[in-house]
């Protein structure tokens, strides 16, 4: 049973238009449209688990930023902060890729209206007070200068309100280059307590390589032992936190992860997902479950366990929401994981 905690996320909700099934580009006479984003896909998650989530952002005023707004209302998520404004919604186009052939994923999101907006469309003294919990990722203060700005300014109002934050460092090559995602994220670093990201990331981001080889398969968690050691002491992090994603193709992952509390490492349960439908908001999915194990959990590693379990599900789901309520995550934890009709 949930607390209900109230949860904070900022980010930008865009319109997701994908091929059906696994079509290429060049072949789509049509688009499966739905809508989706790092911290939208999070809301979802906290809400279906029974959280008060709120999603700050900012959509246009008209029909298709209302579809966005109604997109998380639809699944519970609280649109009180939502500031309506600007001329267009960002959209992504995807391809799903398939065995050897990889997914790809076109930005047209320049100019959105969250990328324009300014520190007066939000009162993040406001929205803070009374939360428990902020979360962002590294896709937010990638979208604009602007919304870089508002990325620190939402972490310094959380901190004075003594809210517990969280980044998902999500680094998109897409966006900005190595070089400015760690002249930007690394300063905003300091109002973060929970850390999560691949080693990717890691590095991208925040300039930490972990000796690992994913791109062969090696996932071995003693890679990673040194750097979740280095962050935490450099950025005094409380939670260290990466998933451990083997990618054999497409298709087919291995999936785990591992956390470090600043004495102790967990390492948590391997899951063998084939076939991958959609992979899209896996590792939000992971973060939304690691919030709610965090908040409601008895220990660590229980948290962990509900955040790999969670994410893995999100896999077998088209779309960018992981519709799951927390029982079914539970479920899986308890079981083998052989899909059997629940009759």
């Amino acid at each position: 049973m949930t607390t209900g905690k109230t949860i904070i996320t900022m980010g930008e909700i865009m319109l997701r238009l994908s091929t059906p099934g696994h079509g290429r580009f060049v072949q789509a006479d049509s688009f499966d449209a739905c809508y989706g984003g790092g911290e939208a896909n999070l809301a979802v998650s906290l809400a279906n688990y029974g959280h008060q989530a709120y999603y700050v952002t900012k959509l246009p005023e008209h029909e298709i930023g209302q579809s966005a707004v109604n997109a998380l209302r639809r699944y519970g998520v609280k649109t009180d902060y939502i500031c309506r404004g600007g001329d267009r919604v960002g959209i992504y186009f995807l391809e799903s890729g398939s065995a050897m052939r990889p997914s790809k994923v076109i930005y047209d999101r320049a100019n959105s209206a969250i990328a324009l907006a300014d520190e007066s469309d939000f009162d993040f003294d406001a929205i803070m007070e009374g939360a428990d919990w902020f979360h962002w990722s590294g896709i937010t203060p990638a979208i604009s200068d602007k919304a870089a700005r508002l990325t620190l300014l939402a972490c310094q109002a959380a901190k004075r309100h003594g809210v517990t934050v969280s980044v998902d460092l999500n680094f998109r090559k897409k966006l900005w280059t190595p070089q400015k995602a760690q002249q930007v994220m690394r300063p905003l670093m300091e109002y973060v307590d929970v850390c999560i990201g691949n080693e990717e990331d890691a590095e991208l981001c925040l300039g930490f390589k972990p000796d690992a080889n994913v791109e062969d398969g090696n996932t071995d968690a003693e890679g990673y032992k040194t750097i979740f050691g280095q962050m935490a002491s450099q950025f005094k992090f409380k939670y260290v936190i990466s998933t451990l994603r083997e990618s054999i193709s497409a298709s087919h992952n291995g999936w785990k992860a591992m956390m470090y509390d600043g004495k102790d490492y967990y390492v948590s349960r391997r899951y063998d997902i084939l076939p991958i439908v959609d992979r899209v908001g896996g590792g939000d999915s992971f973060a939304a479950g690691i919030i709610h194990g965090l908040l409601t959990k008895g220990n660590q590693a229980e948290a962990l366990e509900f955040a790999v379990a969670a994410s893995a599900l999100k896999h077998t789901i088209p779309g960018d929401f992981n519709m799951v309520s927390a029982s079914e995550v539970e479920t899986l934890m308890k079981s083998s994981g052989n899909g059997r009709v629940e009759r």
